[in-house]
């Protein structure tokens, strides 16, 4: 008998079931070459339905309920479920229909349905066609509009139509913007519109030549006071936001003013009283750079001769340290400073135990950009508010041997650029927020954390018994004395003056020897280490293969990536299948961990074509996206026609790391990551020191021992 073929599989055909209102579900093989009109003629005839062009199928997944398109449709997998709906076109026409004559019931009924719809490019662009976006405009601007639920989805369809990036923000006539500034002036009474109308605020300041009437209209004291007396965590994001780029657009005076009023107590605790979101975090990240970043100014700024006010400061430097002679000094006071004898007083020797380099002219330490006239500033803050313990760093120091002097004037001025450096001062924002609430607590933030690291810095300078010749040895300690404990994130700066206070010298050299020897490779050059070392490679190898796919099968939550910039509160999620064999994905909100049939999106490993890294990623190419984004890119390609490319962002060097390595283990590819490199050092020097703890104090030759010659004879044996 001969066996019957086996029919071969179409990977063009996909089984799926189409329900639809009342009706048994169709089973139905769906060819994806074929187009959908001709199928939903099908489908519609099946259910006797006579106009199949007012019909379209659309996903019924609960976090997709997108219309199924040409483009879209590769989302179609074997099974699927869809579900036949009115077309784009159909739902518009009706929607705008009822928002025109319908009842206040049936236009509430409406709104909301639309304000979920217009989440869906498809039909966001029919409606816009249609002039529904007007109509919505026309609805918000109405000022007798009294019906609260009218209002909120109104607004609530306006941000999610606006939010495809379609339709221009020019468009926007004064009425409207004055409405939405009402509302956020108004909020008391309009607690349900507040979220809308502020992310439709920061919009305008962002992307319309209209931000001057938001920047007239709405006060800092309005916002301020709105985070006070808000009880929702997104309306405090989008106030926080809303400041953002109000800051932005403002001139420095205006910037200036803005962050005076923020640094009130008050106002203070507000921003940082209620974190309770990452998209929060980034806000506040994004506003202490921006404040932060009005010290650039000063920062970039070189002493200038004629400067009056930085040389006064220069002489009060020399007073307060000084001040047995203030009277001499304060009748020699005035000109300049380069003159080295006034009177009997010699000012150079003065200078000179204040650590300036150039004792005869020490304005000449201040002209290097960064840290420019911004060190001089914090150096007379600490003087005016530490005075005590000022003039005890200066006297301790001028009565130390010169070889173990700290000089008070040349470490301020390199920690001040240090402290730049670590705080980015200057810099953009970036994606990786690295928010310290403690800048929320002082009206002068940076000057009184300068404070604590100089004082910080003067202690590490007697513990390690430094000399002149130690300087950058110094400063290497300190930077790393300020950066573990800003992981710790502080509350307050008092809580990061205890928590620097632990790391002494002594700690921080403890800690980098632990961390050297965990890290170490085995220095050992002996040949029965290195054949060692060959023999369990393969194991360790093998060992961060199976951590990385296990992290894949965890999965990840990514931020989603709009036209170059990451979306607010949009979230997808990936994860590997315990088989190794499928990667589901599919969209998530920010804390729930969706499962595997929560996902309702999947791709086959053996499909995967290759791996993209940063600027070769097509969703790299086409954005303007800041370096940091682009270096945390990665993309799949697939040989299916099913798939162009599943593009991701890591929220992290260590997560695009594992993917990557992981997405390589998975190709039998080479992992080849930074992260891989460390691993693989680590875990081979901790295998190579268990195996050789019973050979302690033990010589180990570096080469083999010598083979001995060979015998004249082979006659000879064991006798008992």
């Amino acid at each position: 008998m001969i066996p019957k073929k086996m029919p071969v599989k179409d990977a063009h055909i996909v089984k799926i079931a189409v329900e639809f209102e009342n009706h048994i579900a169709q089973l139905i093989n769906l060819d994806q070459r074929q187009p959908l009109t001709g199928k939903i003629q099908e489908i519609c005839s099946c259910w006797g339905i006579v106009d199949p062009e007012n019909y379209a199928l659309q996903f019924c997944e609960t976090n997709n309920q997108k219309y199924v398109t040409e483009k879209n449709r590769n989302e179609i997998k074997n099974g699927s479920v869809l579900r036949l709906q009115y077309s784009p076109s159909k739902t518009a026409n009706d929607a705008l229909e009822t928002l025109r004559t319908g009842s206040t019931f049936d236009k509430i009924k409406c709104l909301k349905e639309l304000s979920s719809l217009s989440v869906d490019l498809t039909f966001a662009l029919e409606f816009i066609k249609e002039q529904g976006l007007d109509i919505i405009i026309s609805m918000i601007e109405e000022p007798s509009e009294k019906e609260d639920e009218i209002l909120k989805y109104s607004l609530k369809s306006f941000v999610e139509l606006m939010e495809h990036g379609t339709v221009s923000w020019e468009i926007l006539q004064s009425s409207f913007v004055e409405r939405n500034i009402y509302i956020v002036r108004n909020f008391q009474h309009f607690s349900k519109c507040t979220e809308s109308a502020l992310s439709n605020l920061e919009n305008i300041v962002q992307n319309s030549s209209k931000h001057n009437l938001v920047e007239h209209e709405v006060t800092l004291q309005d916002l301020l006071r709105l985070l006070q007396d808000a009880n929702s965590s997104v309306i405090m994001q989008n106030a926080i936001a809303l400041i953002n780029a109000l800051f932005i657009k403002a001139n420095e005076a205006r910037k200036r003013q803005i962050a005076h009023t923020i640094s009130a107590k008050q106002y203070r605790l507000a921003l940082i009283g209620n974190v309770t979101s990452t998209e929060m975090t980034h806000q506040l990240y994004v506003l202490q750079t921006l404040t932060l970043g009005l010290l650039e100014q000063r920062m970039r700024m070189k002493i200038n001769a004629q400067d009056q006010d930085a040389h006064e400061k220069i002489k009060e430097l020399r007073r307060i340290a000084f001040d047995d002679y203030s009277g001499i000094m304060g009748s020699g006071g005035s000109g300049n400073l380069s003159g080295a004898n006034i009177g009997n007083v010699n000012f150079a020797q003065y200078y000179k135990k204040l650590g300036f380099k150039s004792d005869i002219n020490p304005a000449q330490d201040f002209i290097e950009t960064p840290p420019g006239i911004l060190a001089l500033d914090c150096m007379v803050y600490f003087a005016r508010n530490f005075t005590q313990q000022y003039t005890k760093i200066v006297h301790e120091n001028s009565c130390r041997g010169d070889e173990h002097e700290c000089p008070f004037g040349r470490t301020s001025i390199e920690l001040v650029k240090v402290l730049c450096d670590i705080l980015r001062i200057g810099e953009p924002p970036s994606d990786q927020s690295d928010f310290q609430p403690m800048f929320f607590t002082h009206d002068h933030p940076f000057e009184e954390f300068f404070c604590i690291c100089i004082m910080t810095l003067n202690r590490t300078w007697k513990d390690m018994r430094a000399t002149g010749e130690d300087f950058l040895k110094v400063f290497s300690v300190v930077r790393e004395q300020i950066t573990r404990t800003l992981k710790q994130r502080p509350d307050n700066l008092e809580d990061f003056r205890g928590k620097i206070a632990h790391f002494t010298y002594q700690t921080i050299t403890n800690l980098r020897q632990q961390e050297r020897t965990s890290k170490e490779e085995c220095d050992s050059t002996a040949s029965a280490i290195v054949k060692l070392k060959e023999k369990i490679s393969p194991h360790i190898l093998d060992l961060i293969k199976q951590q990385r796919l296990a992290f894949l099968v965890e999965g990840t939550r990514f931020s989603k990536y709009s036209r170059g910039a990451r979306s607010k509160d949009k979230f997808w999620y990936a994860r590997l299948s315990p088989n190794f064999k499928v990667i589901h994905y599919g969209d998530c909100d920010e804390k729930t961990i969706p499962t595997l049939e929560e996902l309702p999106n999947k791709v086959s490993v053996i499909d995967i074509k290759q791996l993209l890294e940063g600027k070769e990623c097509p969703h790299m190419k086409e954005m303007r996206t800041r370096k940091s984004a682009v270096n945390l890119a990665f993309s799949i390609t697939f040989d299916s026609m099913d798939h162009s490319t599943l593009d991701f962002v890591a929220p992290d060097e260590t997560i695009f790391n594992y993917w990557t390595d992981g997405i390589n283990a998975l190709l039998g590819q080479e992992m080849v990551s930074k992260q891989k490199k460390e691993d693989f050092d680590t875990l081979l020097s901790m295998e190579i020191k268990l195996r050789l703890l019973d050979t302690e104090g033990v010589d180990i030759s570096k080469d083999s021992p010598p083979i001995p010659e060979d015998p004249e004879n082979y006659d000879f044996c064991f006798e008992s």
